[in-house]
């Protein structure tokens, strides 16, 4: 189980990496555009570095499926702690339920249907 956990973690990084490569340059409005560009695909790289090996090991243990839902449910955790302490951006309760949804869709990605 315990190896079953490691591509969470794995995507976990990977997802901070990307966020930060998406998104942390929106304090920074006055850099060129062109030197955004530059540091957030060099930050990706770390991303890309941690993302395909996580999915590469994560296919042991689940399908590609599971795996995408995984990486989406990380995806939210990551942004919505992002925007709130590094953009300074509310999370709202209509933000909330959205996330509640995508999370729950997962169940039925999960759930043993046989």
């Amino acid at each position: 189980m315990q190896a079953a956990l490691l591509p969470i973690g794995m995507l976990l990084l990977s997802n901070i990496f990307m966020t930060f490569a998406w998104y942390g340059h929106l304090k920074f409005k006055s850099a060129p555009l062109f030197l955004v560009i530059v540091v957030s695909w060099s930050i990706a790289f770390f991303e890309y570095c941690l993302a395909v090996p996580a999915n590469r090991f994560g296919s042991s243990y689940y399908s590609a499926a599971q795996l995408k839902t995984i990486q989406e449910i990380v995806t939210l955790l990551v942004f919505s702690i992002f925007s709130w302490l590094y953009l300074g951006e509310a999370i709202r309760w209509n933000h909330l339920v959205g996330f509640a949804l995508i999370c729950s869709a997962a169940f039925f990605i999960f759930h043993d249907w046989s």
